[in-house]
């Protein structure tokens, strides 16, 4: 039966502890890769092993997943092909286009087989003491100011609510905007941690209210950052 193999990646750039050595095996087995950045995902394996020769494996970008794509994934399934799939950062799958050709694989009956590795959402929640029986991944919030302040308020009334943590994330060069927004918004005792570069070398997650967060604003302009929300309940 056909394999695909979901292969996790670095968090970090050079961060490659986090990577369990079971994952240079999977790779070593694929014949295709479904990747979303071609030079990364080359730049990545050739990390992991310089024995690796590129140039044996067939590459297809999964950046904007479409026909062809799709074709040429049906048709490596029924090819027998042993595939792997990559996300540009983390976990294959989890806030990632690659969920589109792993539900194709489950559709065809091939052996799906996810692989152990760093997920920022689940490494700022563990990290966060916030609850982890009960969150929700909210992807990145709207761009337009009342309708992400809108989007704030009711992901911090559904937390005071549930109980549940609200998880989320923006593009580097607006975390600032983001989080002066945060600060603004939710109440004073509304609980926000900050997950910052996780994995890598200057890793800092930290949980403060909204009010301890005001009196030390961080700079988080162009850094990988997970945020985590948690209400106080009514």
């Amino acid at each position: 039966m056909t394999q695909v193999y979901l292969i996790p990646t670095v968090l970090a750039e050079d961060a490659l502890s986090p990577i369990p050595a079971y994952v240079l095996d999977a790779v070593k087995t694929c014949t295709a890769f479904y990747i979303e950045n071609e030079r990364t995902a080359r730049r990545y394996l050739k990390k992991l092993s310089r024995d690796i020769v590129i140039d044996d494996y067939k590459w297809v970008s999964i950046a904007k997943i479409e026909g062809a794509v799709i074709a040429s994934f049906d048709k490596d399934l029924k090819e027998g092909k042993v595939i792997g799939i990559l996300s540009e950062a983390g976990c294959p799958g989890v806030a990632d286009p690659g969920q589109l050709l792993i539900a194709q694989a489950q559709k065809a009956g091939a052996t799906v087989k996810p692989l152990v590795g760093p997920s920022s959402i689940l490494l700022g929640l563990m990290a966060s003491g916030m609850n982890g029986q009960l969150f929700r991944f909210n992807g990145y919030l709207p761009i337009d100011l009342p309708l992400r302040q809108k989007a704030i308020r009711t992901l911090e009334s559904e937390s005071q609510k549930t109980g549940s943590t609200e998880i989320f994330i923006e593009t580097p060069y607006r975390n600032n905007q983001l989080l002066e927004t945060l600060l603004k918004t939710c109440q004073a005792q509304t609980r926000l941690c900050v997950g910052v570069d996780i994995t890598g070398p200057d890793e800092n997650i930290r949980t403060l209210t909204i009010k301890e967060w005001k009196a030390r604003v961080p700079d988080l302009h162009k850094k990988p950052v997970i945020f985590l929300l948690s209400a106080t309940p009514h």
